[in-house]
């Protein structure tokens, strides 16, 4: 079966659907709320195509997850996950089983699909039980995401009867997490790993290093973690992962089907690295620790042997503990380093990153010297950005360096609101919800053919946020619509129907504590 064109705007309504009323004092005439989607028009992000047909699946105390005749263990992996995550408040018992007989949800591989690609899938709902299908068990993980929002809050009930099939736009949709400027620990971005997974984002951007810390053991390099760790933005103690925090952290993220993006910035935002080590300045005097915000002051000794052997080292060590493609070496706001020497810098950490087997992600400024061939470039201009700077990207992504894209007015997490919000800036304006959900990735730049977008890439810069609710309040509800940008077709991209199905994450998002902001232009539940 071809993947469908887009119908959720003629799904047929599954039963009664009750109109909320709102209520204001002693008003007679009170507002009325529009009626709520149907279950499979509140899917977020919005499938490639959807339709409701037939009676529902009872979900309860009775269903079983089926994994299949000799399916291989990471479907096993999967089946498990998915009752962990479908057992809620109910407490229902869900167990996972072998075979394909019988009703409940069936997890089935289907190898030989090329319509579903790497990480599509179908979700079948019958009466006689669920069945999810895949070409992968990447694609079976999506799929049980997409279930998780069909079945009830609470557990039990009835999953409408249905089809969804379902393939992402873009290949890479990712959420970046700067743990530099406050140091976060591994359980809190954990957490965050799996908020972003169950809306298909599959990629985490670990921003590790910069002026104010490092947060990274590096066994050839120990001050960098000992002492360049130990300071954060205000003065705070800082703080470090170990190698063993972060293998565990990747490997959790990997069951979740997110790959890690290691970045350790250069040749800019390195206070932290100059004040462990003098030997990597140039006047082999080491700066004080750092807990501003300013940024651009800071520059490695581009014309030391000794930074090259530094960066290799340093980078070696994280390749090897990073299964996935990407290292990201920065490369932004390198105020401090002459136009010269940072594209002699550049062309020599790309290719230490080539001899570690990983491939270059840096921030556009990189578009500015040498990008080594394949190189990514992740933009992070807005609209105020020099129409000079945009056409050197253009220029990159039509030589066939792929662009992630993260205008700064749209997709940073940490811009703020509105003006009442306390937490985050507004250097790039601030950015309601509405602005970060409305516009188009395929045709953001003029002249960036959408085959040279990678992806989508929503940032949290942390100059500002300190702890738990703060982020959450600044990451949500924005995050979900950078990761509909992201998975959902184009021809799905409407903000009225989107406030809708955001509307209707609220009992999803209050059951898991999300700290999200109740943004004023959505008709929350």
């Amino acid at each position: 079966m071809r993947v469908l064109r887009r119908t959720l705007g003629t799904l047929l309504a599954l039963g009664a659907v009750v109109s909320c009323t709102a209520a204001h004092g002693d008003d007679a005439k009170a507002t009325r709320r529009p009626a709520a989607p149907a279950p499979y028009e509140r899917l977020l992000p919005a499938p490639a195509s959807a339709r409701a047909e037939g009676a529902p699946y009872v979900f309860g105390a009775g269903t079983v997850i089926r994994t299949g005749v000799a399916a291989p263990e990471e479907v096993r992996r999967v089946g498990e996950l998915l009752a962990e995550q479908l057992r809620g408040p109910g407490g229902l018992p869900l167990p996972v089983v072998d075979g394909e007989d019988g009703d409940g949800v069936r997890l089935r591989l289907d190898t030989g699909d090329a319509e579903l690609g790497a990480e599509g899938y179908r979700l079948r709902t019958t009466a006689a039980g669920i069945t999810l299908t895949a070409r992968t068990p990447a694609g079976l993980f999506h799929a049980g995401q997409t279930l998780r929002q069909l079945v009830p809050v609470r557990g039990a009930g009835g999953v409408p009867g249905g089809t969804v099939v379902d393939v992402p736009r873009f290949a890479y949709r990712g959420a970046m997490v700067d743990v530099a400027r406050h140091h976060f620990p591994v359980e809190q971005v954990k957490r965050y790993v799996d908020q972003l997974a169950q809306y298909k984002i599959n990629t985490l951007h670990l921003h590790l290093t910069d002026d104010q810390g490092w947060r990274i053991a590096i066994d050839s390099w120990p001050r960098l973690a000992q002492y360049g760790g130990a300071s954060e933005v205000g003065g705070g103690p800082g703080g470090h992962w170990t190698k063993e925090e972060y293998r565990d952290l990747v490997a959790y993220a990997a069951e979740r089907y997110v790959d890690v993006v290691p970045e350790v910035d250069m040749p800019g935002h390195v206070n932290a690295a100059l004040a462990s080590y003098p030997e990597l300045t140039c006047d082999g005097k080491a700066p004080e620790r750092y807990t501003g915000i300013k940024v651009g002051f800071s520059s490695l000794c581009v014309g030391k042997e000794r930074t090259y052997e530094f960066i290799d080292q340093v980078l070696g060590e994280l390749a090897e503990l990073t299964p996935g493609r990407y290292l990201h070496i920065g490369g932004d706001e390198a105020r401090a380093t002459p136009a010269a020497d940072y594209a002699a810098f550049m062309d020599r950490a790309q290719q230490v990153v080539a001899r570690h087997g990983k491939t270059v992600v840096a921030w556009h400024q990189l578009a500015s010297a040498r990008p080594a061939p394949g190189a990514v470039l992740q933009y992070w201009g807005h609209d105020r950005t020099a129409a000079a700077e945009k056409a050197a990207v253009v220029a990159a992504g039509k030589s066939g360096h792929p662009v992630i894209l993260s205008p700064a007015d749209r997709a940073y997490l940490d811009m703020k609101y509105d003006t009442a919000t306390k937490p985050g800036l507004a250097w790039a304006g601030y950015v309601p919800v509405q602005r970060s959900y409305s516009w188009n990735p395929g045709s953001y730049l003029p002249g960036l053919p959408e085959s040279a977008v990678l992806g989508v890439e929503a940032p949290l810069w942390t100059e500002t946020v300190a702890n738990r609710s703060d982020w959450e309040l600044l990451a949500f509800p924005r995050v979900l619509g950078l990761a509909e940008l992201g998975w959902s077709p184009a021809s799905a991209l409407d903000w009225p129907a989107y406030r809708e199905r955001l509307a209707a994450q609220a009992p999803r998002l209050d059951a898991q504590e999300i700290a999200y902001y109740r943004a004023p232009e959505v008709p929350w539940e």
